[in-house]
C-alpha cells in the first residue's frame, strides 16, 4: 500500500528591498532540514551574479504575459514599471508533493497573496529594517544600482512598511545574528505544529 506523504508547509519572507530577507532565507536553507526554495519568475534581466533557474526563472515579457493569461502564477505583480515578479504554481506544488516545506523570498504584496491563498498552511514573516536610513545605506552599499534606482526602492520601501502589521510575524533585522536566531526559532515552532 502506498503511504500518502503530508504536503509541505509554506514559509514566506517578505520585506522592502535591502532589509535582509535574502540573507536570512539563504541561511535558513542551510540550517533547517526539509526546506526548499521557491524560485520566483521575473521579467527583468539577470544581474551579473545571477543564474537562471537558481536565482530566478528569467522570462521575457511575452513569456511572463502568457503565463499570466494561462493562470500559471500563484501570485504576480508588476513590482517596478515594466518589471514583473511572480510565483509559479507548478514550482510550489512540485516541492510540496515531496513533503518538503517551501520557503519564499517575495515582495510584500506577493507574500500577502500567498498567505491569503494558503491560510494556516503558511507562515508570513515581514523582515523590517531598523530604519529607512539604514535601508538606504544597505542599498547603496550593494553597488548594484544607480542612485536613482536606490531612491525608487526607498520610496517603495516606505509604502511597503505600512503592510507589516498584516503579516503573522514582524522580524526586525537590526543585528543579523540576532535576526537569524529569531527566524530559526519561529520557523522550527511553526513546522512542529
Amino acid at each position: 500500500m502506498i503511504q500518502n506523504k503530508q504536503k509541505g508547509k509554506l514559509i514566506i519572507f517578505s520585506a522592502p528591498s535591502g532589509a535582509g530577507k535574502t540573507t536570512l532565507v539563504k541561511h535558513l536553507l542551510q540550517q533547517i532540514p526539509g526546506l526548499e526554495f521557491s524560485i520566483s519568475a521575473t521579467s527583468r534581466k539577470p544581474r551579473h551574479n545571477e543564474t537562471n533557474a537558481k536565482d530566478y526563472h528569467f522570462l521575457s515579457e511575452d513569456e511572463f504575459q502568457k503565463k499570466i493569461e494561462n493562470n500559471e502564477f500563484l501570485e504576480w505583480e508588476e513590482v517596478y514599471k515594466g518589471i514583473k515578479y511572480g510565483t509559479l504554481k507548478s514550482d510550489v506544488e512540485r516541492i510540496r508533493k515531496t513533503g518538503k516545506n517551501v520557503i519564499f523570498d517575495v515582495d510584500v504584496v506577493g507574500g500577502l497573496n500567498i498567505k491569503n491563498y494558503f491560510g494556516n498552511e503558511a507562515l508570513a514573516i515581514f523582515v523590517q529594517p531598523p530604519s529607512v536610513e539604514e535601508l538606504r545605506k544597505r542599498l547603496k552599499g550593494r553597488s548594484t544600482e544607480t542612485d536613482e534606482v536606490v531612491e525608487m526602492r526607498i520610496a517603495k520601501a516606505e509604502h511597503e512598511l505600512s503592510f507589516a502589521n498584516r503579516f503573522d510575524v514582524i522580524l526586525v533585522n537590526n543585528k543579523l545574528e540576532k535576526a537569524i536566531a529569531e527566524a530559526e526559532k519561529i520557523i522550527k515552532e511553526f513546522l512542529e505544529k
